[in-house]
C-alpha cells in the first residue's frame, strides 16, 4: 500500500540524517535578483497573500508537501548532491522567490537556474520518527521565503530513506509523484554515469504567463464567467462551505488544522463502486460527488450540492512532467431531489464534473475581479471553500513502483478554516483524508459526516445503490 496522509502518518526508521538546502552563494544571488516580469499564477498569488496575512499568528499557514521513499544499500552523498542540484535546476519554479508588497501586489524575483546549488549538512543520528518529523517541518521555511524546499537522506544499515519537502507554492499532488520519479532517475543516472538526461520539461513561468494572458481576455459577458457567477448567486453570493457547524474562528482569524486519514475501501470494493457508477451512467469521480451530495442531503436536507475541486492545468506535453503549482479550482454543482438515490443522482453529478472541466483554465479569482458590484456577492479576499480532490494514483507514471520503494506522500496540517477532502485511489486501496479546523465542534461534525458518507459509499459498493432515508 502507498503511504498517504499527514506528517503524523509518516514513520521513517531512525538513522543518520543528512539534509540539503541552498548554498550561501545561491542565497546571495537570489537576494540581489531583480524583479521578474512573469506574474505569479492566480493560485500562487492568493496563496501568498493568505500566508502573508496569517504570518503574524506565529504558526505556519502555508502547506508543506513531502514525498519519501526507500532505496537499498548505502547512500552516495556526492551523487545525491548532484542529483538534487540537477532537480531544482530542471524545474524553473524553484528559480523564483516572491515578495508580497504593502499594497498586496505579489512580485516575482528570479535567478538563473545555474546559480542554484544545494549543499549537504550532516545532522547526526536521529533516534526516533517524531524527531525526524519535527526536523523536516522546523527546517523548511514557509512560502514567504525562497528556500521553502528541503531534501534529506536518513541512512541506516542496509537501506536509506529519501525525502523531498516542498511548500505547496512550488508543487501539487501530481508534482509530488513526479518528484519521486525524477529523483530516482537523476540519482540512478549519477550512480551509473548515464549520459542520457531526463526528457526536457516546459517551465512553470511560461504557464503563469499563459494563464494570465488567457484570463485577461475574459469579460463579464464571457460564458465561463457567467457560469461561475450564477453558481455563486444561487449559493447566497458565497463560495461553498461544509454543511455542518465547524466552530468559531480561531486566534488571528484562523484555526489550526486537524486531520483524519482512513482507508475508504479495498480495490475489490472500488471496482464494485465503479460498476455502480457506470450502471448509473457515470464514472468513478461522478459517483464520489454523488455520495457527497447524498451525505449532505441526509444530514441537512439541502436540495443542492455545491463544492469545489482542484483541476490539473498541465496542458502541453512538456508540462506533463513539470513540477510546479499547476492547479485551479473549479465548481461542481447539481440538484439533489428529495427522492434521489445514488443511481439517479450519478448522471447529474457526472454531468457537473464534466462541465467543470470546461472551466479548468478560468480562475475564480479572475471571475471575482469581473463580478459586477450589484450582484451582491459576499466573497471576500482570503476566501476559503469546501473542496474535494480525487486522484487516481494508478494513472501516474511510475505509480506501480511506490509499493516496492515504500513510497509515501504527506503534508503538514497547516491552517484550516474549511474542510478539505482528499480521496486517492491506489493499486490496492482507496483512501480518504480530511483536513478540518481543530475545534471541538468541528470534530463532532466531522464524525457525523464521515459516519454518513462512509455508510453511503459502503452500501453502494455492496448493494449497487443507496436511497435517502424517509424524511431526511
Amino acid at each position: 500500500m502507498v503511504n498517504f496522509g499527514f506528517f503524523d502518518d509518516w514513520h521513517p526508521q531512525p538513522g543518520r540524517l543528512t539534509g540539503w538546502s541552498v548554498s550561501p552563494g545561491a542565497r546571495e544571488a537570489m537576494a540581489a535578483a531583480p524583479a521578474h516580469p512573469a506574474p505569479a499564477s492566480y493560485q500562487q498569488q492568493e496563496y501568498l497573500r493568505t500566508t502573508h496575512r496569517t504570518a503574524s499568528a506565529g504558526r505556519r499557514a502555508s502547506r508543506l508537501c513531502m514525498i519519501s521513499f526507500d532505496i537499498p544499500g548505502a547512500p552516495d552523498l556526492a551523487a545525491m548532491t548532484r542529483a538534487l542540484t540537477a532537480f531544482v535546476r530542471r524545474h524553473d519554479t524553484f528559480t523564483s522567490r516572491f515578495a508580497v508588497e504593502a499594497d498586496g501586489r505579489v512580485v516575482r524575483h528570479a535567478v538563473a537556474a545555474a546559480a542554484i546549488e544545494l549543499l549537504p549538512t550532516d545532522h547526526g543520528d536521529v533516534a526516533d520518527s517524531a524527531a525526524l518529523r519535527r526536523h523536516v517541518q522546523d527546517t523548511t521555511p514557509d512560502a514567504l521565503h525562497w528556500d521553502c524546499f528541503s531534501f534529506g537522506v536518513i541512512a541506516r544499515e542496509g537501506s536509506f530513506t529519501v525525502y523531498a519537502a516542498v511548500d505547496h507554492l512550488h508543487t501539487d499532488g501530481v508534482a509530488q509523484a513526479l518528484t519521486c520519479m525524477d529523483l530516482l532517475m537523476l540519482y540512478g543516472g549519477e550512480l551509473s554515469g548515464a549520459a542520457t538526461p531526463p526528457a526536457p520539461v516546459d517551465g512553470h513561468l511560461d504557464y503563469c504567463r499563459r494563464e494570465r494572458a488567457e484570463n485577461s481576455e475574459l469579460t463579464e459577458r464571457s460564458p465561463q464567467v457567467g457560469t461561475w457567477l450564477r453558481l455563486l448567486q444561487r449559493n447566497g453570493g458565497d463560495m461553498p462551505a461544509f454543511p455542518l457547524y465547524l466552530g468559531p474562528a480561531g486566534a488571528a482569524g484562523y484555526n489550526r488544522g486537524a486531520q483524519v486519514t482512513m482507508p475508504l475501501f479495498t480495490e475489490a470494493d472500488a471496482l464494485r463502486f465503479e460498476q455502480a457508477c457506470e450502471d448509473g451512467g457515470g464514472r468513478f469521480v461522478g459517483g464520489l460527488f454523488a455520495a457527497l451530495a447524498l451525505a449532505e442531503a441526509e444530514l441537512t436536507g439541502n436540495d443542492w450540492h455545491f463544492v469545489l475541486t482542484p483541476a490539473n492545468t498541465r496542458r502541453t506535453p512538456g508540462e506533463q512532467g513539470s513540477v510546479g503549482y499547476y492547479t485551479n479550482l473549479v465548481p461542481i454543482a447539481f440538484d439533489v431531489p428529495a427522492d434521489a438515490t445514488f443511481a439517479t443522482l450519478v448522471p447529474a453529478a457526472q454531468q457537473a464534473a464534466d462541465l467543470a472541466r470546461t472551466l479548468t483554465d478560468v480562475s475564480p479569482h479572475r471571475v471575482l475581479e469581473l463580478a459586477p458590484p450589484d450582484l451582491g456577492l459576499r466573497v471576500r479576499p482570503g476566501w476559503v471553500a469546501m473542496m474535494l480532490s480525487y486522484v487516481d494514483v494508478r494513472r501516474i507514471a511510475g505509480a506501480e513502483l511506490f509499493d516496492s520503494i515504500n513510497g509515501g506522500l504527506f503534508a503538514n496540517r497547516a491552517a484550516a478554516d474549511e474542510v478539505y477532502v482528499w480521496i486517492n485511489r491506489f493499486l490496492d486501496v482507496t483512501t480518504l483524508s480530511l483536513l478540518h479546523p481543530d475545534t471541538d465542534e468541528a470534530r463532532e461534525s466531522i464524525e457525523r459526516y464521515l459516519k454518513t458518507l462512509t455508510s453511503i459509499i459502503t452500501t453502494v459498493a455492496g448493494d449497487g445503490d443507496y436511497a435517502l432515508p424517509a424524511g431526511a
